[in-house]
């Protein structure tokens, strides 16, 4: 769970004044009855390609209808467009601003199962738990894999997956939709599939009558198709809009509606293919798609209008757990969830790598002493520069300098001291080989 750090004074001294704290959320709306994604401003775009074809459908086509069908039908016909409208943006709404299934965060990382105390000279160090990077559960009989997320401290649940987007872990994760600014999981799956849906349905209907109302021109005026084409523009760009529109959201919907079928979600059908394996959730097609719409939509495991207390803030600026290693330290560093390429420790990284970069080093340098703690077999305290290892002015997991890289932070001296080991390294094989020969 995203917490803000808590603000100056909060907590700290006897005699600060009260102030307010933040809400747990921050991107919510109406005081956290909408929750939305941090790329919702894509939502308004959405909104505009629904709302302007039929705006232009009711000024230029539907008007004219009114008046060619018999016993006021004509007006049914701008009704039905204009209340399957709000239908539409009533369901992209509630995909948009829904918790897709977030799973709060740990402030601290879970109970590790195993421990590796000993350091080459064979003596005993403190403490460097390492948490395994999977475990097994059994789902329906079948074993399935759950992977530890670095940035939630938490072991995910089956279906579950961070979304890099959001930066969340979100259960039954079925993908980040750009259209609607949210993430697709468990709590809104189902508005999503109706939204999409619906949408096919309103450009069928835009669509169809579009073409009704160029039939009655041709044959009232005794014209050929394309002239009767001619006499209405806006028919002929509403038309080509609809046709255009309705591949993309129907075959969206019929692609949804095989994995409705097979209970699949769109990240397991690319990442897993169920076709060549078991899938555990599969309960057959009536029982896939009741599950999906008959049964109760779970509560949100967050209290979005909670604000954050002052131990929650302060037990989040001191999350960084001594002795804690990462499962990523010491490994070629790749979200085998997200399906990323593992990137060897040589070469640069991305800003989601970086976080398992700075969640390693927090787990070496202890925060309170500003020295080394616990280090790896390569991080020994004699090979340490000075300012390392004293003072204050050493690694310090909040006071030293800090270089942003794509959104993420990393400790500039670590990474400075790295570089230099490693050019003194490579100059010392360079002599050694001279030597030699």
């Amino acid at each position: 769970m995203y917490v803000p750090p808590l603000p100056g004074g909060a907590g700290g001294r006897d005699d600060a004044p009260a102030v307010e704290q933040p809400r747990v959320y921050q991107e919510f709306f109406l005081q956290g009855r909408f929750i939305f994604g941090p790329d919702v401003r894509s939502v308004f775009l959405t909104m505009f390609l629904i709302i302007a074809p039929v705006v232009a459908f009711c000024v230029f086509v539907g008007r004219h209808l009114m008046n060619d069908f018999p016993d006021s039908w004509g007006i049914s016909v701008m009704v039905v467009v204009v209340v399957f409208t709000v239908y539409d943006l009533t369901l992209l709404l509630c995909t948009s601003g829904r918790d897709p299934g977030i799973i709060p965060r740990n402030t601290h990382p879970p109970e590790p199962e195993s421990i590796d105390g000993i350091n080459d000279s064979g003596s005993q160090t403190p403490q460097q738990f390492r948490l395994p990077r999977t475990k097994e559960v059994i789902v329906n009989g079948i074993s399935v894999r759950v992977k530890y997320c670095d940035t939630c401290m938490l072991y995910r649940p089956p279906r579950c997956s961070h979304c890099s987007i959001c930066n969340n872990c979100v259960e039954r994760f079925d993908h980040h939709c750009p259209w609607v600014g949210q993430c697709i999981g468990l709590r809104n799956y189902r508005f999503f599939y109706m939204f999409v849906f619906s949408t096919t349905l309103l450009c069928l209907y835009v669509f169809g009558f579009c073409w009704v109302y160029v039939i009655k021109i041709r044959d009232a005026e005794h014209l050929s198709i394309w002239k009767a084409l001619a006499k209405t523009p806006a028919s002929i760009v509403l038309i080509i809009y609809c046709f255009l529109c309705v591949w993309f959201v129907g075959g969206l919907s019929v692609f949804h509606l095989y994995l409705m079928s097979t209970n699949q979600t769109t990240y397991e059908n690319f990442r897993y293919r169920y076709d060549r394996r078991d899938n555990p959730y599969n309960r057959g097609i009536l029982n896939n798609f009741l599950e999906i719409f008959c049964t109760a939509i779970p509560p949100s495991k967050n209290n979005f209008r909670a604000r954050v207390t002052v131990e929650q803030g302060l037990q989040q600026t001191r999350s960084q757990s001594r002795g804690f290693m990462s499962p990523n330290m010491g490994k070629p560093i790749g979200d085998l969830e997200m399906g990323r390429k593992p990137v060897p420790w040589g070469e640069p990284r991305t800003a989601a790598d970086i976080r398992d970069l700075e969640a390693g080093l927090g787990g070496m340098f202890e925060e309170k002493e500003g020295r080394i703690a616990h280090a790896s077999p390569d991080l020994s305290r004699d090979e340490l520069p000075v300012e390392f290892v004293e003072g204050r002015t050493g690694i310090h997991s909040r006071q030293s300098s800090w270089v942003r890289t794509g959104g993420e932070e990393i400790d500039a001296m670590a990474v400075q001291w790295a570089a230099e080991r490693a050019k003194a390294t490579a100059g010392g094989n360079s002599v050694a080989q001279n030597g030699t020969h």
